[in-house]
């Protein structure tokens, strides 16, 4: 297979990937029909790091894949020395794909004297010379008007919801939103299973500590049902197994998380290993290593959802359509990350 796919008129594809997470950026491209592009990439050793493409990039529709994982800072900083090699090798367009936009909680000013992290994410990748963002589920979707261009916000929903639908029985079900903010996604999920029963968890969180909220009450019925909780990342998992206890102190029957981003970060395997939920479903916007499986953790592929989106911009199509499920040549292989 070619590393660049041919389009018409006179349009070529090329798809670029960091260290962060590789195998994700080659599942995404057999689904695209080709390789990635091999890039030439290594450490100095004060910790500077070096990109250069070895094939030429002139007049391509460049897309630079980065998992935003640990060390966050580094592979952020990777990929923006990508962008710029790729604005210096003539790439007729540069896209940025990260599928977990880091900083992307850092959305406004809780206090004074605090910066807005995500616009400033932004800012960087446009200064460096991407014309584009794509990612996945961002942590408030108004964000996109941090950028000034194009940003193709992709949802996670319609791989989470195919699974979720076919492998649990849904007659019994309620669909639990972890706080507030969450209770429009939640809205959606429960109207796409059929319109089944809503509940949200009320919580406040402490601006002043990092990953912590406390639950106070639950709002609808969840005794004696299956409470499927949908959020968009567990990071400590902290508040999400908090969820857990006050669904199962309520009386649920059994208590599902579904997550996009699975950061899980400190202490986070420990507490999902021990909150009593009955299965965890995330997907691989992040790798989420062995060592941090749990016998019931389920991880799904994006690479099916990302290809298609990155197949849309590049045939000018419209991505909005992802939103109702994956082109039938995008369903997955192989669900499974």
């Amino acid at each position: 297979m070619s590393a660049i796919l041919e389009g018409t008129p006179d349009k070529k594809l090329a798809l670029v990937t960091g260290r962060a997470y590789p195998d994700q950026a080659h599942e995404t491209a057999k689904y695209l029909g080709i390789d990635v592009l091999e890039t030439t990439a290594y450490d100095f050793a004060n910790g500077e790091m070096y990109v250069r493409y070895t094939e030429p990039v002139r007049g391509a529709d460049a897309f630079v894949m980065q998992a935003h994982t640990e060390p966050i800072n580094k592979w952020i900083m990777e990929q923006l020395i990508m962008v710029d090699a790729m604005k210096r090798a003539s790439a007729r367009s540069i896209t940025v794909v990260a599928p977990f936009l880091g900083y992307s909680r850092q959305d406004k000013k809780h206090q004074g004297r605090e910066p807005i992290t995500a616009r400033l994410i932004f800012d960087l990748f446009r200064a460096a010379g991407a014309d584009r963002i794509m990612t996945v589920d961002l942590h408030a979707a108004q964000e996109q008007g941090f950028f000034d261009g194009p940003v193709d916000h992709l949802t996670a929903t319609p791989v989470l919801l195919d699974y979720v639908r076919n492998n649990m029985p849904l007659e019994n079900t309620t669909i639990v939103s972890p706080d507030a903010g969450r209770i429009k996604v939640s809205e959606q999920w429960a109207a796409k299973l059929g319109n089944l029963p809503l509940a949200f968890i009320h919580k406040t969180r402490d601006i002043t500590r990092p990953n912590h909220a406390e639950a106070h009450g639950i709002i609808g019925e969840v005794e004696g049902r299956d409470c499927v909780v949908v959020d968009d990342m567990i990071d400590t998992a902290g508040t999400i197994c908090e969820a857990v206890r006050t669904l199962n102190n309520a009386g649920a029957k059994s208590v599902t998380l579904v997550a996009t981003h699975g950061l899980l970060s400190g202490p986070a395997v420990e507490r999902l290993r021990n909150c009593g939920a009955k299965e965890i479903v995330l997907t691989d916007t992040v790798p989420v290593p062995e060592e941090k499986r749990l016998p019931n953790m389920t991880v799904l592929s994006v690479a099916p959802l990302l290809a298609a989106g990155i197949r849309s911009v590049f045939e000018s199509g419209s991505v909005s359509t992802l939103l109702n499920g994956l082109p039938e040549d995008m369903r997955p292989r192989n669900i499974y990350a």
